[in-house]
């Protein structure tokens, strides 16, 4: 024992050293991170802090696009992914499954509710069984879904389907101005990357409408639960702003209608239109055939480019308004100066250009070769009136060789071609050179505007869309004054005649009620190796026009390309054309109650006595003195009339004449309750009215014999009534029906 002692006694003294070093380097490290608060360079402080903090993302909502009036055009609302889970690990309880327990099942169920078949639900659900995965989507028919499928889908309780919540724009009015508003959405690449993909105002205003996220910054234990005495600290997400357009929903809504019908009858390419404010050059409808639904992209394979924007074309004949103004302004145009119309070489180089009728119409006035759309008559003017170098000055006056700058991306230019003698006179009178529709607009602000040139605009404001408070308005900007006011009334005088006169080209764009003066356009479609198309119909018909003409308050402009017209309409694109701009100009100056230009008082008269007198004197007789007769019966003499003899009747009110013969039921479609009660009286009828308005259908078939005693029935709808079932009638048959309201509200 006594040997192994001093051994002991060394190994305890080693330990003591050691453990006695050891205290020592733990206090010294104990005391040097008091002091410092770091371990290894980094603070300790920090890392605590970036352990038990958290931060969490406030996601901010892109702003509205509303139209002048308010009306939502795109807004952000909740839409929803159908996921379902096949994990089967999900399932902790066999009562209360968490995963697809029965595919079968479960895909006959959905596809009741989504737009899927069933076949192709069930091979989704099985092969990702298969495979293994945790979840699997259900493709196209699975996205987007909106509230109300939402919760028709919750109600079937089928085990494992759930939703994941997204902010999906929503364009509550389908096809509206597709190609201006536009569109902005995020797809997913081969790659699990997302491409943002966007055009109109939704790309041109992206830093206007896009918010900028909040964040919430919390401490937290672990598990990530709120800790008691926690600090919170909140940065609020920044909305985007609202950005108010020019446009008006109700004369959008009628150009839509229009084109649509449009398109239903001719079958046109291509179809561009503009309704524009010359007073302050804002943009109040725009749109083009084919076009696309904001929501489902159907269409947008065949139609990417906004056409008025971002297309130039030749014009055609609405460029001589142009070449008219110049020379009026200049002093250098006689409206009864004659000139021989057929053919015109502006240099004995140079092939003739002619008439569009081929031979003109001998030696006639300047006047009636606007009238008449005489390619003749402007090139001369351009060459022997004003001189090339002049018109090539208005032609920048009038801002053909820029873009106007309007608020929508991707505007090109005019390509003017002005180098050969050639081109300078074509130009004059619309073909070689290639403008666009909205210059055409610009321009034709100067005529309606009395000189000045407005540039056009669709944006109106931008407004904070939290506060309501207006950030930028939009003020209408004279960009040039090419004409004088005198110029502009004479040259809307002379193009009213274009309209009016019976050797005028715009017959078809008579308005009741209201004068037009506008231009005609048929132009040359560029076709294969350098050569114009060919055929009657292969042309790109237009008008552009304005009314009222002392005082425009619209322009509105319309092109139609290449319709298939067939018959006697063969060739006639004003068919078309006029098929829109009359019920769009005139609809839209109704709307915004411009009164008409002429009224004419109707001539009050005392109706004389017809019985016994001949029917074919008497109808021709009343015809002539402006009444709208109606002769009830087969016969030959006239046996009873309404109104009676002696009664005041205005010009135009239907005059009922009964004859000696079977009465033979008139076909009423149109007519007032008033007119119908006279056909009752006269023929005994039991007369049975359903609503208001006018004749829309009648029971007793027309030219069928009406007897004493028959019922009488007829329904009555109001214009505005039949006006929205014409709408809804075309919507429903191209299946653009507008999606339920419903799919608005958020969860």
């Amino acid at each position: 024992m006594n040997k192994k002692q001093p051994y002991m006694n060394v190994g305890a003294a080693i330990l003591f050293v050691i453990f006695g070093l050891l205290f020592f380097v733990l206090l010294y490290r104990f005391y040097s991170i008091q002091i410092t608060g770091e371990v290894g360079g980094q603070p300790l402080t920090a890392k605590a802090q970036q352990k038990y903090s958290k931060e969490g993302m406030i996601q901010a909502a892109r702003g509205d696009i509303l139209d002048r009036n308010g009306e939502i055009v795109a807004e952000d609302a909740a839409a929803y992914t159908l996921i379902a889970i096949l994990d089967k690990k999900m399932t902790t309880n066999s009562k209360k499954p968490k995963h697809v327990k029965d595919p079968s099942k479960t895909a006959k169920q959905l596809s009741q509710v989504i737009d899927m078949d069933e076949s192709e639900i069930y091979r989704i659900l099985t092969a990702g069984i298969k495979k293994g995965r945790f979840q699997v989507e259900l493709g196209k028919a699975g996205k987007d879904i909106s509230h109300q499928t939402k919760k028709k889908i919750e109600a079937l309780g089928l085990p494992g389907i759930t939703f994941i919540r997204d902010s999906k724009r929503f364009y509550p009015n389908g096809i509206f101005a597709s190609h201006l508003v536009g569109y902005k959405e995020s797809l997913k690449q081969d790659d699990g990357t997302y491409k943002t993909v966007s055009m109109g105002i939704e790309k041109q205003m992206d830093d206007e409408l896009t918010g900028k996220n909040g964040k919430i910054n919390y401490e937290s234990d672990l598990w990530g639960y709120l800790l008691p005495d926690g600090e919170e600290k909140i940065t609020p997400a920044q909305n985007g702003n609202d950005i108010y357009l020019t446009l008006d929903k109700k004369i959008q809504t009628f150009l839509e209608d229009a084109m649509d019908q449009a398109v239903k009858q001719y079958k046109p390419k291509k179809i561009i239109a503009i309704v524009a404010d010359p007073k302050t050059g804002q943009i109040l409808a725009m749109g083009q055939r084919p076009t696309f639904h904001p929501k489902t992209k159907e269409g947008i394979d065949k139609s990417w480019y906004n056409e008025a924007i971002e297309t130039s074309f030749e014009p055609g004949s609405t460029m001589k308004i142009f070449t008219l103004a110049a020379a009026i302004q200049e002093n250098k145009f006689d409206l009864n100066e004659k000139y021989p119309s057929g053919s015109y070489q502006v240099t004995p180089k140079d092939q003739a250009i002619h008439d569009h009728n081929g031979s003109g119409w001998g030696s006639i006035t300047y006047l009636e070769g606007v009238q008449r759309s005489s390619n003749v008559a402007f090139a001369k003017i351009a060459k022997e009136k004003l001189g090339f170098d002049k018109f090539r000055e208005y032609l920048s006056k009038f801002g053909f060789d820029k873009p106007t700058g309007i608020e929508l991306p991707g505007e090109t230019s005019g390509k003017i071609q002005y180098t050969y003698p050639i081109e300078k006179i074509t130009t004059a009178y619309g073909q070689g050179t290639a403008i666009t529709a909205i210059q055409q607009i610009q321009a034709a602000t100067a005529i309606a505007n009395d000189g000045k040139m407005l540039k056009p605009h669709v944006v109106e404001k931008i407004v904070n869309h939290d506060t309501g408070k207006t950030i930028k308005e939009v003020t209408p900007e004279v960009v040039s004054t090419p004409i004088s006011a005198a110029t502009a009334r004479k040259v809307r005088d002379i193009l009213e005649t274009v309209v009016t006169s019976p050797k005028g080209t715009g017959g078809r764009y008579k308005i009741d009620g209201y004068s037009v003066a506008g231009k005609t356009g048929t132009a040359n479609i560029p076709g294969s190796g350098g050569r114009y198309l060919q055929g009657p119909n292969s042309y790109m018909f237009s008008f552009l026009g304005m009314a009222p003409k002392d005082n425009p308050k619209l322009i509105v402009y319309v092109a139609v390309q290449e319709p298939e017209l067939k018959g006697e309409e063969t060739g006639q694109g004003a068919i078309p054309v006029s098929a829109i701009f009359n019920p769009v100009m005139q609809n839209s100056l109704h709307y915004l109650n411009i009164q008409p230009s002429t009224v004419v008082k109707a001539a009050v008269n005392k109706l004389p006595k017809l019985k016994g007198q001949s029917v074919e004197e008497t109808v021709k007789s009343l015809n002539a003195s402006g009444y709208d007769t109606v002769v009830l019966g087969s016969g030959t003499k006239i046996t009873g009339q309404l109104p009676e003899a002696g009664t005041a009747v205005l010009e135009g009110e239907k005059v009922i004449i009964q004859t000696d013969g079977d009465l033979i039921a008139p076909d009423m479609t149109g007519w007032s309750l008033r007119d119908v009660m006279k056909i009752a009286n006269l023929a005994g009828l039991k007369l049975n009215p359903k609503g208001k308005g006018y004749v829309v259908q009648q029971n007793l078939k027309p030219k069928a014999v009406l007897r004493d005693g028959d019922i009488l029935i007829v329904d009555l709808k109001t214009p505005e009534e039949q006006w929205e079932e014409a709408k809804k009638a075309n919507k429903d048959e191209q299946g653009k029906t507008e999606e339920n309201s419903e799919d608005k509200v958020q969860d």
